[in-house]
């Protein structure tokens, strides 16, 4: 009877991220234009590459899955979110939780995976430049694409599996305003030490993995742009990874902040914020990023008006 009474939890409540109505609507306001300018902007880098002759290369295929998996964990967390700013009790069922939970880790864990390759993509191109187009084949880029998206459904199984044999006591207020593994484990009276020791192992190795990549790549691009002799050739060279550089810093940033600190020490209040930035708004910031910042993406976007307009005149 008593392990009966601990696992018929069939619902959580959110506490979401404020409980004040006027605030409540400020930020339904606020989350649905940045929504729509998620989808638009990725969707539009993703129509746009496809669209774009001069983008069939290996950088711009990682970039239009880039941007497919800021609109897919994206879309895991912001739909639920805002309707509950529109609700006094936020509830999500057990089942739509740990699907959450899934969704949400596979496609955050597959962009950390895919960053790293777009790293090694732009060391291939700035260190082997004669050699890009063999090295990054389509058959090579599709390859790594599927060990990132195999990685990334790999680890949220395992959390989530882990996660959903925890047993609940009638402790059903999840302190957040989405499905999240360290919030969902302190409501649980289960012992949650395998869950805390495989997110410690997993994200850890998901890290030190796909950073060193990152930092490897980076190291041999420097060391080979400082042999330029010409500033204007190593600016224009190093110009091709600002954007890739600036995404980095932002994803990994907040991923640092959410998972880095001991579970005991994390402000909830700080944790939501955080999530916020990294859950809602970097999936609108990427796309803009490279379309302010890539003069490839800007002209292709100027030739696909063009265009558009000549055929309508």
């Amino acid at each position: 009877m008593e392990m009966r009474n601990k696992t018929l939890v069939t619902e959580f409540i959110l506490t979401g991220l404020t409980d004040i109505p006027e605030l409540q609507s400020f930020l339904f306001v606020m989350f649905v234009i940045v929504y729509v300018l998620t989808l638009m902007g990725n969707l539009g880098v993703i129509a746009l590459i496809k669209l774009s002759p001069q983008l069939h290369t290996p950088m711009y295929f990682f970039l239009s899955h880039l941007s497919f998996l800021d609109v897919c964990y994206s879309s895991s967390v912001t739909p639920k979110l805002l309707t509950d700013l529109l609700k006094d009790k936020k509830v999500i069922s057990s089942a739509g939780c740990f699907i959450q939970l899934y969704f949400y880790g596979a496609f955050a864990t597959t962009e950390c995976y895919l960053l790293a390759v777009m790293a090694y993509d732009r060391y291939v191109a700035i260190c082997s430049p004669l050699l890009y187009l063999v090295t990054m084949s389509l058959r090579k880029r599709v390859y790594l694409i599927a060990v990132a998206y195999a990685a990334g459904i790999v680890n949220a199984l395992i959390h989530t599996v882990a996660a959903s044999r925890l047993s609940f006591c009638g402790l059903s207020t999840i302190n957040h305003f989405y499905c999240e593994g360290p919030p969902l484990f302190a409501i649980s009276c289960s012992d949650v030490s395998l869950n805390e020791l495989l997110i410690f192992v997993c994200v850890g190795f998901n890290l030190i993995a796909t950073v060193l990549t990152i930092l490897i790549s980076y190291t041999c691009i420097l060391t080979t742009i400082l042999k330029i002799s010409s500033s204007k050739n190593r600016q224009k060279t190093f110009s091709t990874c600002t954007s890739h550089l600036v995404v980095i810093i932002i994803f990994y940033g907040g991923f640092g902040i959410m998972y880095a600190r001991p579970s005991a020490r994390q402000s909830h209040n700080l944790d939501k914020i955080v999530s916020v930035l990294y859950v809602v708004v970097t999936p609108m910031a990427n796309p803009m990023i490279y379309s302010l910042r890539n003069t490839e993406v800007r002209n292709a976007f100027r030739k696909f008006l063009a265009r558009s307009v000549f055929q309508h005149v």
